[in-house]
């Protein structure tokens, strides 16, 4: 991502304005460099995604028309790696496919260690417990929510429990499909 002159002006000087004094206001000038800014990066940031989908479908395309499109795959491949791409199954079987080309040899070894860093990666990262859910104290199994009372029930010791439906009650069979109906022609 890259700025112009004058974006990295209106950055610079919404930068400063934030350390020197953060309750001043920005004058409407400075607000509207800023809001055109965000709009920029934004627009930049989604730029950014839709070329590199766009690369990852050509590399799956490339990757499909292997090994007639080898060299355009490898170098494509090589590409997508140095920009941060993390090389799914298909890339490594096919790159394992390919060993026998010093290239394709080379690649698999630096795709095997940036898959092998994704994966350590995403097994270190804190997974959260769910404590949104009913009941969902820290320690205590999440109870399940009670029905809703039906009309003319009574809440409280004595009060009658709403029987559970059988499944067929609730998903009746089905029947076979009756014989098509037979269309009538006009005898003339």
């Amino acid at each position: 991502m890259a700025f112009s002159a004058a974006e990295l002006h209106v950055l610079r000087r919404s930068l400063a304005h934030a350390l020197r004094s953060p309750t001043a206001p920005l004058s409407a000038t400075e607000v509207q460099d800023c809001l055109r800014l965000a709009q920029s990066v934004d627009e930049a940031v989604a730029e950014a995604g839709r070329l590199r989908d766009f690369l990852v479908a050509d590399l799956s395309r490339y990757r499909q028309a292997l090994p007639g499109s080898l060299p355009g795959y490898l170098e494509l491949l090589r590409d997508a790696l140095a920009a941060g791409y993390e090389p799914v199954p298909d890339d490594l079987a096919a790159l394992r496919a390919l060993r026998g080309n010093p290239a394709a040899a080379a690649l698999l070894d630096r795709a095997r260690g940036v898959a092998e860093r994704s994966v350590r990666r995403r097994l270190a990262a804190p997974r959260t417990r769910l404590r949104a859910l009913t009941g969902g104290k820290e320690g205590e199994p999440p109870s399940r929510p009670a029905p809703p009372a039906r009309p003319g029930e009574h809440d409280g010791p004595g009060a009658a429990e709403r029987p559970v439906p059988k499944p067929s009650e609730v998903f009746p069979p089905r029947r076979a499909p009756g014989p098509p109906p037979t269309s009538r022609r006009a005898v003339g």
